[in-house]
């Protein structure tokens, strides 16, 4: 009970300590088990990527799912990437945005940037979100490779992030091989602080208990 409370009043301070977002931002907070993070995303320099996040937010496909990966540099293991979101869960799953390089968007990879995931196809990004600790270059668009798409940024919770980064890992495989979080970090709950939600209306098979094809 203790620690729940400590936990509501972590929540309310982070929120009365955000500021209201500069005009085309459009605030999130993540709630994870872990604590807070409020992410700041681009909905005019990126709005086909921030769009496809908020269908998530909005839908609630986000909660119940986990943040998965640490993905550190071997080098120093203090910066890298975590990622996080529905995984491979089939059920909530969106249609795909095309992808917004940061040479159109100029929102590139910089320590607090929120970018999504995609496979090898990279117009194929869903509900896979990663967020930078440290300067991430490697992920902007370059000669030969149109990169990942970043969206926005972190304004609260950096110290969260930075926590998750650092917890034990293994398994995995190819890319993500010794990157898995042991255990998972729960994404409890993930809600627009800005605007008016705007669920898809598209079916919910996870929330009916149905199970994964």
């Amino acid at each position: 009970m203790r620690r729940l409370f400590a936990s509501a009043v972590l929540l309310l301070t982070l929120t009365a300590s955000v500021s209201p977002p500069a005009p085309g931002l459009v605030r999130v907070r993540i709630v994870t088990s872990e604590g807070p993070i409020v992410v700041a995303l681009e909905a005019r320099r990126a709005p086909k990527t921030t769009a496809n996040f908020l269908a998530y937010v909005d839908d609630g496909r986000l909660e119940g799912t986990t943040i998965y990966r640490s993905a550190r540099r071997k080098a120093d293991p203090k910066f890298g990437f975590i990622q996080g979101g529905i995984g491979t869960d089939a059920r909530r799953i969106l249609p795909s945005p095309a992808l917004e390089p940061t040479n159109k968007t100029g929102v590139r990879h910089v320590s607090g940037a929120i970018s999504m995931a995609h496979g090898s196809n990279p117009d194929s990004a869903t509900g896979n979100f990663s967020i930078m600790v440290g300067d991430n270059p490697g992920l902007d668009a370059k000669p030969g490779s149109r990169g990942f798409a970043a969206f926005g940024h972190v304004v609260a919770g950096m110290d969260v992030v930075k926590r998750i980064l650092a917890k034990p890992t293994c398994c995995g495989r190819d890319a993500m091989r010794g990157q898995m979080i042991q255990p998972p970090v729960k994404l409890i709950r993930v809600e627009r602080l800005d605007g008016t939600a705007k669920p898809t209306g598209l079916p919910k098979p996870w929330a009916l208990g149905i199970r994964r094809p």
